[in-house]
């Protein structure tokens, strides 16, 4: 058994800026409620490694994994997976940017499985995913609408 997720959101806001911050691994302590740090590894070309770790669960524990993206601005696609894969046997990401009349759509497609050891299954980890992705989605939007707000123009009135 394997665990597939699907979620979007619509953000009200140019494309070239969500590419932009959702694609600044450095800053994603920031636009994320979740990562206490995201620590850059590598960069070659448009290949990023890095390291994430989580504010600490409610029993104290902090997760931390290493993963790797590639951003293709051409196609509006991000592929990423885990490196370090600590409970899944595999986690795939794919992150999808459409330009639509209302903003830009952000859609994360994730394929993962999950260890035969891990303390979850796949069906647990899939409503976990799709839980924390709609929170997490949301803030994101929020946070990205409200700068693309700070960065339009004000318009002068004249007599």
């Amino acid at each position: 058994m394997t665990g597939h997720t699907q979620n979007e959101v619509t953000i009200g806001a140019p494309l070239d800026l969500v590419w932009d911050m959702t694609n600044d691994v450095a800053n994603w302590p920031n636009l994320f409620s979740e990562y206490a740090s995201a620590e850059i590894l590598s960069q070659e070309g448009n290949r990023t490694t890095f390291r994430l770790t989580m504010h600490p669960d409610d029993n104290g524990k902090v997760w931390s994994w290493v993963s790797e993206r590639e951003a293709d601005r051409d196609t509006l696609t991000v592929r990423a997976r885990r490196v370090e894969t600590g409970p899944f046997a595999y986690m795939n990401i794919v992150w999808q940017y459409e330009k639509v009349p209302e903003g830009t759509r952000m859609v994360w497609t994730q394929d993962f499985a999950m260890r035969p050891d891990a303390p979850v299954d796949d069906d647990w980890m899939t409503d976990n995913i799709n839980r924390n992705s709609k929170v997490q989605m949301a803030l994101i939007r929020d946070r990205i609408e409200k700068e693309a707000g700070e960065r339009r123009p004000v318009s002068v009135l004249s007599d």
